[in-house]
């Protein structure tokens, strides 16, 4: 458990009232500090508790332009295998893929249902969007129905329009805003109107700017906090008692945020 609420409190503490303000301080962080952990360890998502309303959200996305292809059908195939789902479970993801398929099905409410299981963990909303993306972007460049469908589901789970575009970044897409989203609309894969479109990949990989979520202009201090964050937030570490395709998910993410950092510095001369 993080104590950090008690330190911080306890030093405040002593500044206004020395060692009996310190004392204080320190019990009434503790307590923030035991609220706190008492969330987290309560929000962890239940294991397999995310199959039918995933399943569910992924199908809609298929089906939101019209049809269903064979590659996101592939797609959701594929997930059912890397997840290593039960017989039972197996069954669960099929029908609930199948629902959400349907015409004009609402997304609302499968969404608020992801949005409870993630609860407070924001670092397992990542990996929930991170297989949304991928049948997203199962044809290439994904028509607006699609795209309305994960932002509203990155809204939900509290993942911000530049986080989003990291995550997209990752899976070699990038988000133009146009003249408004600084950083964006510049470089390999960058189009003059908003929307997704397919970079002119390098062989180093997607844009590492993209992947980290900054501005190309951004300074040194800047970048690296940038890259603080991301890392903590994307470490497979912190992610419980997950599925290991989600998990290897995190690796993947964490792998390429480092090297997104190691590209920028090299470029910026930086250690």
């Amino acid at each position: 458990m993080s104590f950090s609420y008690t330190l911080w409190f306890a030093f405040f503490g002593l500044i206004i009232g020395r060692v009996p303000g310190a004392i204080t301080g320190a019990i009434i962080g503790f307590i923030f500090d035991n609220l706190r952990h008492t969330q987290r360890r309560n929000a962890t998502p239940e294991a397999g508790g995310f199959v039918g309303p995933l399943f569910t959200l992924l199908g809609a996305v298929a089906k939101s332009d019209g049809r269903v292809s064979e590659a996101e059908i592939a797609i959701a195939e594929r997930l059912m295998a890397r997840m290593n789902l039960s017989a039972e479970l197996r069954k669960q993801a099929t029908v609930s893929f199948n629902v959400g398929k349907q015409p004009e099905f609402d997304v609302t409410r499968t969404i608020n249902e992801l949005r409870s299981w993630v609860g407070m963990r924001r670092d397992h909303a990542f990996p929930v969007l991170d297989v949304v993306i991928e049948t997203v972007l199962a044809e290439g460049n994904p028509p607006p129905e699609k795209m309305g469908i994960l932002r509203q589901l990155a809204f939900a789970l509290r993942v911000s329009e530049m986080e989003l575009m990291a995550l997209m970044a990752m899976k070699g897409f990038a988000w133009n805003g146009g003249a408004s989203q600084r950083g964006y609309s510049r470089g390999p894969g960058y189009g003059n109107a908003g929307g997704y479109v397919p970079p002119q990949r390098a062989t180093h990989g997607p844009d590492p700017y993209a992947v980290l979520g900054i501005d190309r202009g951004a300074d040194e201090r800047a970048i690296k906090r940038a890259y603080r964050k991301l890392i903590s937030e994307h470490h497979p570490d912190r992610l419980g008692d997950l599925p290991d395709d989600m998990r290897r998910r995190a690796e993947s993410r964490a792998s390429e945020i480092n090297a997104a950092y190691d590209r920028v510095k090299e470029l910026r001369g930086f250690k």
